[in-house]
Order: structure tokens, then C-alpha cells, then sequence
């Protein structure tokens, strides 16, 4: 049973009372501040990969689609480099090495200098494709020289691409995409320790190999590796399948302390953790790298995806892959929780309850709701269904105009949050003038923290806000303390 307030409660009595009755799970994690961003943030740009550095700036790559050179933009923000102008650093050869397939760059800062790996192939032999490195100590590596180190050296010299490099434990790694004959068609995951920014030393350990069906549609594919920790686990997420709508991320898994070197430390996500998306028109989502956002607070996940599913002929020659960025979220298991690849335009936000800040609204049956631990899931076709995309929602203008603003799902486009007989449902615009305004809400500060909170007003019913009672969102008035913590939420 709802446990009500008998008269009025001071914010520490309202959340002691809630507390009695519903626990918040002690593993949840704390809200972060919402990361909004419009996307897509570069046309024509794949295999995207951003650097914050400590100068103020964030520094952005990316594949262009004639495979001749490598381009930089920075800015002092995440969406200014959507308009920052793009610098031409290096060009490929002529003729010989580094002559043909430029492919994936990453920009990286190593003991006081800057460092580009990227892939490249001679113009005798387009297809042997091989990891190199370009070297500058220019405090601003789009104006500054750049010196070429070379190939990075690998024990098989076979097909490779796809380098990366992080720090762990005090400890410098090397991981890369390879095909190993011995192994079969296809290039899996390896990594390996460094002695300098441009070799590696000891012997390459391959921690994962193509062997899901998601793994192979159209090709054996597992590419594009990029590291990311938190807590206890440390985390490679990987691109799979070829390069067209069946394009995906997968997810390896291992403890902090384990030895990275060692397979037996990793452990493969049997599904697919990020994939295409017919109700947002995103298609092949992959090649990602992470990032964090301005304030530091929250983690940022850069890729790209085209916007329609049909390609003809070789998808490697469709030059429009964009570059995107959205918001990363964490289970509260500690777990990396991706959703879907969001539509076009603003990116969504979710809304975490003020009194029980582990819970969000979210819709389920199409009913909204405030529920805790949404986690992902994928079908038998390998798509995710059902996520935190259920609890993201993008204020948009609202649908009755006059300052309002309407809150429409992630992945339902055009459907929206709307009031009927008092009770908050996600339906699809019809286009009357009854659903714009049941659909629309007047955004004021937190009724119950106007500094770090929300709250929304009904458009026609002034006086009504949406709240959650009997963890189902309601439109009532608010008159205690309890309901002004009931109708206020944190954006996030």
C-alpha cells in the first residue's frame, strides 16, 4: 500500500517514510547530469574517435570516405565540433606504403606528445592493410609538424587495423583487429603490451574471435576495439559483421585486477549490446570510441551509423556514415548499458525520480510508470527491444505551442507522454488538438528542489503535474510535501 503523508513533512521526514516502504537498492548508482547533443555531429565521417585534453579542448578524427587522408577539428565543447572548421594533417603517399585505405584514425596524447595511429595499405596492394603511427610535439597538433614513425610492428604480418591504446593499472596496451589464417576467415581482437607509443613488446594475446551469428553476417568481423573501465570491470567493446546494417557492437568483460593479456580474463557478451534500429532510421551503428563529457560527470559514447538500411553494392564504397555521439549509462550492477542508436536531432534525456533517485519514468505496455534497473535485452534477430530507451525521453516544443514543451520516447518517435482521465500513457500523435494539449506541459523548477530539479505542468489542467503514485505516473495536484517530491524529477 501507498504510504501517504497525514500532514506536512520536511524533505528528510518525506524520504525516511518512503524509505520504510520501498528500499532504494544499495548497488544503484547515482544520477549523473543529462549529456544532450544534436546529432548527427559530422557527415561523411566514420570510425569516429574523440580526446579530451587537459589544454580545454576536445580533439575529433574520423575516417573520410575517399580513404586519402586524416583530418582533426577540435573545440571547446562535445557539439562544437559539429561546426568546428577540419585541418588536413597528413596525406597518403603517392605511391608505396601508406598509399592506399587510410582507415581510422585515433588521436592520442602520450607523455607530452600526440600520437595518430591509423590503418593503411600500399598502392601496389590495396587489400595489406597494416597499423601505423604519425608523431608530433606541437602543443596544437592541427597547426603543428607531423613526423611518421613508421609501421607498427605485430609478430603475424598479416591483415591488421583498427589500433588503439589505453593505460591500465600503470600499464600501456596495444589492441588491434588481425586475421589469422590459423584461426579462419575473418580478423579478431588482440592486445598486447607497449614499450613506446609505436611498438609493443612480449607476445599479442588474442581475447576474441568471431563466433556468434551476429558475429558474422556478411563477414567475420570483430574490429574497432575500445576500452572503457569502471569499478571493479574493465570493458572492450568491439565491432561485428560487415559494414552495412548488420554492423554491431559487441562486449567483452574482465574483472580490473585480472591479467588483460591473459583469454581466459575476458569474457564475451553472448548478444549484441548495439545495433541498428528501424524505429530511429539508424543503421549499422559501430566503430565506436568513448569519451566523457564537459563536466567530467558523465561517460560518452562517439560512433557512426547510416540512416537508411539498403545499400548497393560494397557498403566500404557508401560514403555516409555519420558521426554521433550519445550518452553512455551504467546498470546498477556496474554493467555499461548502451540502448539504441537515438534518431536524428536532439538526443534524449531520461528523468530519475527526486525521492527515489534509482527509479525513472519510463513507459512499459505503453503505460508510464517510474521503475528502477531498466536493462537491455535483445530478440532472436539480435536487436535490442527493449532497454533504457523505454525511460529516455527528448523534450521537444510542445504540441500546443505557448512555451510548452512535450516529452516524446526514444524509441517510439511520435508517440509522446500524454494525460487521459488523469493517468499518463505513451500514445502516438493523432493530431488532434485534444492530444497536443494532453501531450503538453509547462517545464518549472523543481517543485520540491528548484535548484537541481523539474517538474511539469499540465497545459490544460493548470495546477496538475505529472507525478508517481503507486509507482504509475498520475497527473494530480500537489499539495504536501510528499507530493512535490512525487512530482519532481532530475534530468539526466
Amino acid at each position: 500500500m501507498r504510504l501517504r503523508s497525514r500532514g506536512l513533512l520536511t524533505a528528510s521526514a518525506v524520504l525516511a517514510v518512503l524509505s520504510i516502504g520501498i528500499p532504494t537498492p544499495a548497488a544503484a548508482a547515482p544520477p549523473t547530469p543529462a549529456a544532450a547533443f544534436v546529432n548527427p555531429i559530422a557527415q561523411q565521417r566514420a570510425d569516429p574517435h574523440i580526446h579530451k585534453h587537459t589544454d580545454g579542448f576536445y580533439y575529433y578524427t574520423a575516417t573520410v570516405p575517399a580513404y586519402d587522408r586524416i583530418v582533426l577539428r577540435r573545440a571547446t565543447t562535445l557539439q562544437g565540433l559539429s561546426t568546428a572548421p577540419e585541418t588536413t594533417i597528413w596525406t597518403k603517399h603517392a605511391d608505396g606504403d601508406m598509399g592506399a585505405h587510410i582507415w581510422a584514425p585515433e588521436i592520442h596524447f602520450i607523455d607530452g606528445k600526440w600520437y595518430v595511429y591509423f590503418a593503411a595499405a600500399p598502392t601496389d596492394d590495396p587489400w595489406a592493410i597494416r597499423p601505423y603511427v604519425l608523431e608530433s610535439s606541437a602543443a596544437n597538433p592541427l597547426t603543428g609538424a607531423w613526423s611518421e614513425k613508421g609501421r607498427i610492428s605485430l609478430p603475424l604480418n598479416t591483415f591488421s587495423l583498427d589500433a588503439t591504446t589505453f593505460v591500465h593499472n600503470g600499464t600501456r596496451y596495444l589492441s588491434w583487429a588481425q586475421a589469422d589464417p590459423a584461426v579462419g576467415d575473418g580478423t579478431g581482437i588482440y592486445i598486447a603490451r607497449m614499450s613506446n607509443p609505436w611498438t609493443i613488446s612480449g607476445s599479442p594475446a588474442r581475447i576474441a574471435s568471431p563466433t556468434h551469428a551476429w558475429e558474422t553476417r556478411g563477414h567475420r568481423v570483430n574490429e574497432g576495439p575500445a576500452f572503457i573501465s569502471k569499478g571493479d570491470k574493465v570493458f572492450m567493446t568491439f565491432s561485428a559483421s560487415a559494414t552495412d546494417s548488420n554492423y554491431c557492437l559487441g562486449l567483452l568483460t574482465a574483472d580490473r585486477t585480472a591479467d588483460l593479456l591473459n583469454p581466459a580474463s575476458w569474457v564475451k557478451k553472448p548478444t549484441p549490446v548495439f545495433t541498428s534500429n528501424t524505429a530511429t532510421s539508424q543503421y549499422g551503428p559501430g566503430h565506436n570510441s568513448f569519451t566523457v563529457s564537459e563536466d567530467g560527470a558523465s561517460d560518452i559514447m562517439v560512433y557512426h551509423s547510416r540512416t537508411y538500411r539498403d545499400i548497393n553494392g560494397d557498403p566500404l564504397n557508401d560514403p555516409n556514415r555519420q558521426t554521433r555521439m550519445q550518452k553512455l549509462y551504467w546498470n546498477s550492477d556496474g554493467t555499461p548499458n548502451f540502448g539504441i542508436p537515438v534518431a536524428e536531432g536532439p538526443t534524449p534525456v531520461r528523468f530519475s525520480s527526486f525521492n527515489f533517485p534509482d527509479r525513472y519514468i519510463r513507459h512499459s505496455g505503453l503505460r508510464a510508470r517510474v521503475e528502477a534497473n531498466v536493462t537491455d535485452l535483445a530478440d532472436s534477430q539480435f536487436r535490442i527491444v527493449t532497454d533504457l530507451a523505454d525511460s529516455q525521453f527528448r523534450i521537444v516544443s510542445g504540441l500546443a505551442g505557448n512555451g510548452t514543451v512535450s516529452l516524446e520516447s526514444a524509441n517510439f518517435p511520435g508517440h509522446y507522454l500524454r494525460h487521459k482521465g488523469f493517468e499518463v500513457w505513451l500514445e502516438r500523435n493523432d493530431g488532434s488538438s485534444l492530444f497536443s494539449g494532453d501531450a503538453s506541459f509547462h517545464r518549472r523548477p523543481g517543485l520540491a528542489d528548484a535548484s537541481a530539479g523539474l517538474s511539469f505542468e499540465s497545459f490544460n489542467y493548470p495546477g496538475r503535474y505529472l507525478r508517481h503514485y503507486d509507482s504509475l505516473l498520475q497527473l494530480q495536484p500537489v499539495n504536501s510535501a510528499l507530493d512535490r517530491a512525487d512530482a519532481t524529477y532530475s534530468a539526466t
